[in-house]
């Protein structure tokens, strides 16, 4: 999900900032290159660095100016309302990643979860399964690793990360199906969850956010 306002503000705080040139590149950093262009030109921005002459050239029709060479000097973490190393936020993330509760079971002590049984229970507890899996940019390396937001709780990834799933420790916690739950970015818990995602996986904030943002589906929220 893509917020019109976080987008909105982080344009106008990176454009402040200084610099002249936007990184939108891979499609914004997966957030979208239409729609960040517009924004961080209406920020003040002079122009935008894409990937592709026809990219360039489709934003020429809508009177942004747009190159391929250069090096952008507007701070995209700035831009993008990304974390720092110690997970301090500038800006309010712009893309929000999320998935929702498709089932919950209640596991009992010594229960696995998860194809290869990396995760076992320790005590009695609720197990959910939830959307989202390496095939929408959660990698492999956060099962058991990392958390994610629902219900305004932080819990736990369990067991390996699957292409299209994963499951997640509720504790006590009951939550109906359908419930929402926040990987990374938003306003609670999980804003800045990516900083830890790259402690853990070793790839950049750019790096995650870029894959998460072209393989997950994207829509946009205010």
């Amino acid at each position: 999900m893509i917020s019109r306002s976080a987008l909105a503000s982080a344009a106008s705080a990176a454009v402040a900032a200084g610099g002249r040139l936007a990184d939108l590149r891979r499609d914004a950093w997966g957030h979208g290159v239409l729609a960040v262009a517009h924004a961080v030109t209406a920020a003040g921005a002079g122009a935008v660095l894409v990937d592709s002459a026809a990219e360039a050239e489709t934003l020429a029709l809508e009177g942004i100016d747009a190159t391929i060479d250069g090096t952008a000097d507007i701070d995209a973490h700035l831009l993008y309302g990304l974390p720092d190393g110690d997970g301090v936020l500038r800006t309010r993330p712009v893309m929000r990643l999320a998935g929702r509760v498709l089932s919950t079971k209640p596991l009992k002590a010594g229960d696995a979860v998860s194809y290869g049984y990396t995760h076992r229970a320790s005590d009695a507890t609720t197990a959910a399964l939830i959307t989202g899996g390496y095939a929408q940019g959660i990698v492999r390396a956060l099962g058991n690793a990392a958390h994610v937001e629902v219900d305004g709780l932080d819990v736990p990834i369990v067991g390996r990360v699957a292409m299209d799933v994963c499951v997640i420790d509720l504790g006590a916690h009951v939550v109906p199906v359908g419930t929402e739950a926040t990987y990374f970015g938003g306003t609670g818990a999980a804003a800045p969850a990516l900083a830890r995602w790259s402690a853990i996986t070793g790839l950049s904030v750019a790096e995650l956010i870029t894959v998460a943002g072209t393989h997950a589906e994207r829509g946009w929220e205010a």
